[in-house]
């Protein structure tokens, strides 16, 4: 029977695209942040891998990576649990785990329990579930608000005039909120839903922002982004 297994180079490959792209990526990084005046090292690059294969963020890593973002719980438990805290923690090179992605009350203690930060916090609700879950695990997590800066109906997120009040409600319940996360309507100019978001933190003091995906980040760091979240940009379009 004829060996249908992927051949070695074709993986070989497929790594050496990745590295590639992160190598670009970087580069055009540190170009967007001398082109606004900011010292480098003042951007994260957040490699978003929902959906991808194993060999795609082991390539990822081996390329230096060090933060990765998730959208599910339950799939990033399936891709990082098993490994995460094994001779890499024990190295202190343990990568830092962030969600992204919308999250469900009885999914706050699973999500304490994996992550490092938590950026889509929208509501009081999330708030105390959050709290609660990290004082049973004697864990303080790290949260970004999540602002619906285009108020869109179908999207997650915090109307711009309820930011106040859930970051008041969450700092009461010992939450560290450190910023803001946004991602604008698609069918928008990014750059004002950006400017927003940076207005907002400077008003509550927040020093993270994160915003600016693969189509966008040059322009998000042009405004402030402190962190800006890359799925496509590293790893080539989803099939």
């Amino acid at each position: 029977m004829a060996d249908l297994s992927p051949a070695p180079l074709a993986a070989s490959s497929a790594s050496s695209a990745i590295a590639d792209r992160i190598a670009t990526a970087q580069r055009r990084i540190l170009r967007a942040c001398r082109a606004a005046g900011r010292p480098e090292g003042t951007v994260t690059l957040v490699a978003v891998t929902k959906t991808q294969p194993p060999r795609a963020v082991a390539a990822a890593r081996a390329a230096g990576l060090t933060v990765f973002g998730e959208n599910r719980v339950q799939e990033a438990q399936g891709r990082w649990s098993e490994g995460r805290w094994g001779p890499d923690a024990a190295a202190g090179t343990a990568p830092e785990l962030r969600l992204i992605g919308p999250l469900q009350t009885n999914k706050a203690a699973d999500a304490i329990a994996l992550f490092d930060v938590i950026e889509t916090l929208d509501r009081e609700k999330l708030a105390r579930a959050l709290a609660d879950a990290g004082m049973k695990l004697g864990r303080r997590p790290r949260v970004l608000v999540q602002v619906n800066t285009g108020a869109e109906p179908q999207k997650a997120g915090v109307l711009p005039g309820e930011v106040p009040t859930l970051i008041a409600a969450a700092r009461s319940l010992d939450l560290a909120v450190e910023g803001l996360m946004c991602i604008p309507p698609v069918d928008e100019a990014a750059g004002p839903h950006f400017a927003l978001l940076a207005k907002l933190a400077a008003r509550e003091g927040l020093p993270v922002l994160s915003m600016g995906m693969s189509d966008d980040y040059e322009i998000a760091i042009r405004f402030g982004a402190t962190h800006v979240r890359l799925g496509s940009a590293l790893f080539g379009p989803r099939g």
